[in-house]
């Protein structure tokens, strides 16, 4: 700097990467025609040990190509893997600008910035070229919407946590095989998820209240569950849960978490035993998106600030509805459908997909406690 500083030359782009303590810095100058600096800089280059390399390029700025983000997630990141999406970007006419490391744990993650013409065919070649790929990749346009979020809806069973929670009901009831497999049809979208849920509570008929409790007692947090609600709230977004599943856990769940807002059948309890049917409307794929519209709009928040998580197909509308619809872990037709797919076991990774990087997770961890603490 300070011999370009001598020669009066104008700074017009300048960018630097470390990687392992290797630095690399790359500079656009403008320089007077009748200067030349070339041995002044190799003689630096000498004395300081540090290879230098220059061209000459033209004057005028290049211009602004739309822009993609696109995240990749996974135990492992292989070279096959990377090989094949820089295959689909050069295909599509595409450029990755820039490629920074997210984090290592609990996950490999990166995220490419990609420059291209045709933003909407390259992301449908990325998000195709996907489903061959061991590690997942979400793909968003670039810009201040990108992380811009300030509220997150999550399904509860097989999202925010690793049960089902109708069978380990049933599974109190004796009749755990019949509605487990109810379950994986409707969660599959081959079920009506209204008939499903009334068949499935109608097993439950019979059981003392007291069953809530022990079921609650056993519902299993998903892996990085807690990171993730709690480095929400200390970057001020507002969570809410909602769920085909019971009020019994959602609220204790919202309670252990700290979460805002909650919404999921009642069941219908009699002389303190479960009749076996639910009190008012059933929380089915329509009702959860409608849930979701009327508690952004009480909170302020429009709905492309809105980021939906969920697995099964009665979460689809909800993740359409939604201005970032994530499948976490979720049945295909979820997948297909969804912006982004995340498939690794911890619900923590969706932070990666949003933009932030583990230090930032980290440095906001240091400063809170989950209310479980």
């Amino acid at each position: 700097m300070g011999i370009l500083a001598q020669a009066d030359t104008r700074i017009d782009d300048i960018e630097q990467i470390v990687i392992r303590g290797r630095l690399i810095l790359t500079l656009i100058v403008t320089v007077d025609p009748d200067t030349d600096l070339r041995a002044d800089l190799l003689l630096f280059a000498y004395e300081q040990k540090v290879q230098l390399d220059f061209d000459f390029v033209e004057a005028t700025p290049s211009a602004t190509v739309p822009r993609l983000v696109v995240t990749l997630l996974g135990a492992r990141i292989a070279a096959e893997e990377v090989q094949a999406i820089a295959g689909v970007l050069a295909a599509n006419g595409a450029n990755i600008d820039r490629i920074v490391r997210l984090a290592r744990e609990p996950v490999m993650a990166y995220e490419l910035v990609v420059s291209s013409d045709d933003r909407e065919s390259v992301a449908s070649a990325l998000l195709e070229r996907a489903h061959s790929l061991t590690c997942d990749i979400a793909v968003q346009r670039q810009g201040l919407r990108r992380r811009n979020k300030r509220m997150v809806f999550l399904d509860v069973d097989s999202t925010l946590i690793q049960d089902e929670v109708i069978e380990l009901l049933a599974a109190e009831a004796g009749r755990h095989d019949e509605v487990a497999e109810i379950t994986a049809r409707a969660m599959a979208g081959e079920l009506d998820f209204k008939e499903s849920l009334t068949t499935r509570v109608a097993a439950l008929a019979g059981l003392p209240e007291s069953a809530l409790d022990e079921v609650k007692a056993k519902v299993r947090l998903t892996p990085g569950a807690e990171v993730f609600i709690g480095t929400l709230h200390h970057l001020g977004y507002k969570t809410a849960i909602v769920s085909g599943g019971f009020t019994a856990v959602t609220a204790h769940l919202a309670a252990q978490l700290g979460i805002d807002f909650h919404h999921a059948n009642e069941l219908e309890i009699v002389d303190g035993v479960l009749t076996g049917r639910t009190i008012g409307p059933i929380v089915d794929r329509q009702e959860k998106a409608t849930f979701l519209r009327h508690t952004a709009a009480a909170a302020g928040i429009p709905l492309d600030q809105v980021v939906a998580v969920g697995d099964g197909a009665n979460d689809l509308d909800m993740l359409s509805t939604a201005g970032l619809g994530i499948a976490f872990n979720a049945r295909p037709v979820v997948r297909q459908a969804a912006d982004a797919a995340v498939n690794v076991p911890y619900l923590d990774a969706i932070l990666f997909v949003l933009g932030f990087n583990r230090t930032e997770i980290e440095e906001a961890e240091a400063t809170w406690r989950p209310p479980s603490a």
